[in-house]
């Protein structure tokens, strides 16, 4: 594909870029030992804090932000080795690790009871963050997990992880970042979805970074979703990469009835950001 197809395809409207930055616009918060989170941040009230997945980033969160911002503080975080967050140490984190470096950014934010939202590779963050032998467990007064990645890292999942590692890497190092946004980041939507919706997903996985995209892998393969505290589970209806089936069993883990999403595919709060945000009002007033 010619490279300049691929940047045009990767652009978004001025428009959106201005509210964006208007609105919710990134800035860097230190964590300590030299390390700092990019967060975007808008509203007031009760925290929403939301966990973005392995293809996106703290911007994807925007119309949500926007919709609940007279009921809320929403709270999103660009993940270590995302946009300009500093990259965890090791070459293969764990979800403990990042669930620390949520914990270092709450305190940064003096953020003590929140709502957390885990999308994807992020539930597996936010899983760990509300374990009850979690230091951050107490301050989670709500847990939302939207189309939660389980993860591989479960024993029985050993060939499945080796594939998914493998698959990964490689669409990385043929495709590269952009190649990956152009050519795979439709499959996190459903057909029906806007052509705006579009933009956006490709814009955000346009910005991943190398380095930070492998460490998400190697999270996505060694963690394994355990059952959780009290929590909401929803799917997009039309979700093709954590499935309905697939999240009907983390909900049935959980011991919750899985709430679904209609006409949403994978990336369900870029889709249909009404949809979420309704479920998150409601989170926040239980």
């Amino acid at each position: 594909m010619n490279d300049a197809i691929v940047t045009d395809a990767l652009t978004l409207p001025a428009s959106e870029l201005a509210l964006l930055d208007a609105r919710f616009p990134a800035r860097p918060v230190p964590v300590g030992g030299g390390a700092v989170v990019s967060v975007r941040e808008h509203g007031a009230g009760p925290a929403v804090v939301c966990l973005h997945g392995i293809g996106s980033g703290a911007a994807s969160w925007l119309n949500v932000a926007l919709l609940l911002a007279p009921q809320a503080r929403v709270i999103a975080w660009d993940a270590p080795g995302y946009g300009a967050s500093t990259p965890l140490v090791p070459a293969a984190p764990s979800a403990a690790d990042y669930a620390e470096r949520l914990h270092a950014l709450l305190d940064a934010l003096d953020v003590q009871s929140c709502v957390l939202v885990g999308h994807s590779l992020g539930a597996l963050t936010a899983a760990s963050a509300a374990r009850a032998d979690s230091a951050l467990a107490s301050r989670i007064r709500r847990f939302v997990l939207i189309s939660p990645a389980t993860g591989y890292g479960a024993p029985s999942r050993a060939e499945a992880r080796a594939k998914v590692r493998t698959e990964r890497l490689a669409a990385l190092d043929e495709l590269g970042i952009a190649g990956m946004a152009a050519k795979r980041s439709g499959r996190l939507l459903s057909d029906t979805a806007s052509e705006l919706a579009r933009q956006w997903v490709r814009w955000n996985m346009a910005r991943l970074n190398d380095g930070g995209y492998r460490q998400a892998v190697e999270l996505l393969c060694n963690a394994d979703l355990p059952p959780a505290m009290p929590v909401r589970v929803a799917c997009g209806t039309l979700d093709v990469v954590t499935t309905p089936e697939a999240c009907a069993e983390v909900a049935r883990r959980c011991g919750v009835p899985l709430e679904p999403i209609a006409g949403a595919g994978h990336a369900s709060y870029v889709e249909q950001p009404q949809a979420v945000a309704a479920l998150l009002r409601e989170a926040l007033a239980a």
